[in-house]
């Protein structure tokens, strides 16, 4: 395996543990039976687990970020919403992981600190996307944010991160498709 690939193949190991099992779910042991790598390997690549799970979630965040971007800004702002909802889905997987950066803010204790901002930056992120869609809405008079599109975008993200906890419980998507409609009019 060439060294971009070890690398890759490491990063999307890990992000996938990151989603299913959190950031002291794993270890590098784990990494390297699912990479065929010895983890002195791994620590080449990635010198501490801080390094690995920091690299993780800046990829996992430009990759959804720029999906994100991607949704045409000329739409409505109720298919905005409903396009972020479909791509919130595809985090799902196969419905036993969650959002990468929601599972490491239950995580925030055991944090290190570069990994919390980072974390904490893809949140907010997210939330200032869905106020400008918000606020977009309401002038649309598609959705509805209570005239505080900030705080609304807030609760909208809160609930589908809380969403993906539930339809991983429940093995059900009804729960992330239930989330925006709470905020149409």
């Amino acid at each position: 395996m060439d060294k971009n690939t070890v690398r890759e193949a490491l990063l999307d190991h890990a992000q996938t543990l990151l989603m299913t099992r959190g950031y002291n779910g794993f270890s590098y042991r784990d990494l390297s039976g699912l990479v065929g790598v010895k983890t002195s390997s791994i620590h080449y690549y990635f010198p501490t687990k801080e390094d690995l799970a920091l690299e993780a979630v800046n990829a996992y965040s430009a990759d959804v970020m720029s999906s994100i971007y991607a949704i045409d800004s000329s739409a409505p702002a109720d298919k905005k919403l409903d396009r972020y909802t479909r791509l919130f889905g595809r985090i799902m997987g196969g419905g036993n992981q969650i959002c990468l950066c929601g599972m490491l803010a239950a995580d925030l204790e055991s944090l290190p600190e570069k990994v919390r901002h980072a974390v904490q930056s893809f949140y907010k992120a997210n939330e200032n996307w869905l106020a400008k869609v918000l606020a977009e809405g309401e002038t649309q008079d598609t959705l509805d944010a209570g005239g505080k599109p900030e705080a609304a975008a807030r609760t909208l993200y809160a609930a589908f991160q809380g969403s993906l906890l539930a339809c991983r419980l429940f093995q059900t998507r009804a729960r992330l498709e239930e989330v925006a409609d709470a905020f149409r009019r």
